[in-house]
């Protein structure tokens, strides 16, 4: 499955970079995809949904599966608060919630989450 991510300082992109599947970054939010996805983002300011996703989420949503953040436990409650916000918003499963660029754990615990979200997929009628 595809991965879509956004990354500010190079957490997200080293997160993504140590995965097996195929990934586009988000640049401005302008970009298109036409094939199932999961997104990974940042968390930005006091706990919330960095614009360009924001506008890559109102663009694509039909076609995301899933969200994953990254965030510092520092910030409390508001701990990759990202994932929980777009869930809210837009009835995305979270994956998986993840300190700065994560652990070789939370690499294996998210590739397990989209492992289960595919077979979610292919188990539909």
């Amino acid at each position: 499955m595809l991965v879509v991510y956004a990354s500010k300082t190079g957490n997200v992109a080293r997160f993504a970079e140590r995965l097996p599947l195929p990934r586009r970054r988000i640049l401005d939010g302008g970009e298109g995809v036409e094939e199932p996805c999961v997104l990974v983002t940042y968390t930005t300011g006091f706990g919330q949904v960095p614009p360009e996703v924001e506008r890559f989420v109102e663009r694509n949503r039909p076609f995301i599966r899933g969200v994953a953040a990254s965030g510092n436990r520092n910030w409390g409650l508001n701990f990759a608060r990202a994932a929980d916000l777009l869930a809210l918003r837009y009835g995305l499963p979270i994956l998986h919630k993840f300190e700065l660029s994560g652990t070789e754990g939370d690499r294996l615990r998210f590739l397990a989450a989209v492992a289960q979200l595919k077979e979610e997929e292919h188990a539909l009628p």
